[in-house]
């Protein structure tokens, strides 16, 4: 409890995902200063990112500025960065802003809702080819190979080449791999159908790959039943029982040798802790799981250090999925147990999850829903699907215009987001062809150079920076 005359408390909340968001509201009336840390300027609703993917809503309708979440929440300041490094003993973050320059940020609790990595189990190099959808970047990027395989298949002549480019292949058949694989065929079969001169889109082949002996594992066995035969009936090709074994630029190997040539691919298949979990291992001696998450005690906090909470994807705690209710659920039971603490008030039960089942969206009007012993699928399940999203949107203009996207796609055919710069896409402008004197008249005077600072600084490639020592880093009081 905080005494009269005290500074106040300090409680830093790296990440501005799920968990991150659930508990830094929490503390909105907490007598304490709360600093937000995130690597991007923006909250991702992540489980509607695929459909950033494949063209029904834009970025904007599931990223909100993180600004935006607390503008009316005064006892909190975000900041922009990636946290690369804990101090538990000075209790200070290290973190990387843009353009690579270092800051520290001291707590007196500390908030660690980081989210976890693609795991590619070893094969990083997959990555390379076969790109995660994770962040807004990998929507997008998705989406310009997507519609731009279509583009270059118009233009092949030689049939193999037109095969290979549409075909699709998913790795992972979990709720992500399995609505990613219905849309990609949607978009083939009912919105572009009759805008190609040479080709047939609905010819596209949407191969969907799993080790496991069927889709959606986590579901009931009828709604991963239900969920194959809708995706069946839209003609993607399901692979279970099936493990990739090597990714290149021109496709990807099974097992047995069997070779899939594919211009895109797309890796949806487990998760991994990121670099920041391994530097908290190490600054607090805590164990890890195989998937190197932090395991946790039953109040969510790490091991001889009650300042340190680990929330969402990042806590290994009695086998909890990494699913967004988790982090939600524990994000808010952090905040208020902080707050309780600080009012002097009794701790309270250790943190409890109560499932509310799985639900995953297979195809227009068709999903399948888990919920607690009942089960719900086609429209019935679809219903359900579209209530709970929506509502879980935040309010305003992400609920209303993400309606009208999903009426536009779902009622209608066509995809709303469907540009596709000529960066995206590969393209260069053609270089002209040299002029001469006479040709081009009088002389043209050479433009002054534009200087770095007038350009601004080039930005850098993404790494996760060494820690900088205590004498080099600003800290932000």
């Amino acid at each position: 409890m905080i005494e009269q005359g005290q500074a106040r408390h300090r409680v830093v909340v790296v990440g501005a995902g799920f968990g991150g968001k659930y508990a830094a509201r929490a503390l909105r009336k907490a007598p304490a200063d709360v600093t937000v840390i995130n690597g991007t300027n923006h909250h991702v609703f992540e489980p509607l990112i695929y459909q950033v993917a494949t063209g029904v809503l834009s970025p904007g309708e599931v990223a909100t500025p993180v600004r935006e979440l607390f503008r009316g929440q005064r006892n909190t300041e975000v900041l922009l960065g990636w946290v690369t490094d804990v101090d538990a003993e000075n209790r200070t973050v290290t973190a990387t802003a843009p353009g690579g320059l270092p800051y520290q940020v001291p707590y007196d609790t500390l908030i660690v809702a980081a989210g976890t990595a693609q795991s590619y189990f070893g094969n990083d190099r997959f990555a390379a080819y076969a790109p995660s959808l994770k962040s807004i970047d990998d929507a997008v990027e998705l989406r310009s190979k997507i519609l731009t395989a279509f583009e270059m298949a118009e233009l092949a002549t030689d049939p193999a080449e037109q095969e290979r480019l549409l075909t699709f292949a998913i790795v992972g058949a979990g709720p992500t791999g399995v609505e990613l694989a219905g849309q990609i065929a949607e978009i083939a079969h009912r919105t572009l159908p009759g805008e190609y001169r040479r080709i047939d889109p609905a010819r596209a082949r949407i191969v969907l790959i799993d080790a496991a002996d069927r889709i959606l594992p986590a579901f009931a066995p009828g709604s991963s039943a239900s969920a194959a035969a809708r995706l069946r009936r839209l003609g993607v090709e399901i692979r279970v029982n099936t493990t990739v074994t090597d990714v290149d630029a021109t496709g990807v190997t099974v097992d047995g040798g069997e070779r899939i040539a594919t211009m895109v691919k797309v890796w949806s298949a487990g998760v991994a802790a990121g670099p920041l979990a391994a530097r908290l291992a190490a600054a607090t001696g805590a164990e890890t799981d195989r998937s190197g998450r932090i395991k946790v005690e039953p109040d969510l906090t790490v091991p001889g250090h009650p300042e340190i909470f680990v929330v969402g994807d990042l806590m290994s705690l009695d086998r909890l999925p990494g699913v967004a209710q988790v982090s939600i659920q524990g994000g808010g039971y952090v905040g208020r147990l902080i707050r309780r603490r600080l009012t002097g008030r009794p701790a309270g039960k250790p943190f409890h999850y109560f499932d509310k089942g799985n639900i995953a969206t297979v195809s227009r009007f068709s999903a399948v829903a888990d919920l607690r012993g009942l089960r719900l699928t086609g429209l019935a399940g679809w219903l359900l699907w579209l209530g709970v999203h929506w509502a879980y949107l935040p309010k305003g203009r992400n609920r209303a215009s993400s309606l009208i996207r999903w009426a536009a796609a779902f009622l209608g055919r066509s995809r709303p987001e469907r540009a596709v710069t000529a960066r995206q896409a590969g393209l260069a402008a053609p270089t002209p062809e040299p002029v001469t004197a006479r040709q081009a008249g009088p002389a043209t005077p050479t433009p002054e150079p534009v200087t770095a600072r007038q350009a601004g600084p080039a930005t850098p490639t993404p790494v996760a920076p060494e820690p900088a020592t205590a004498q080099q880093v600003p800290q932000l009081s």
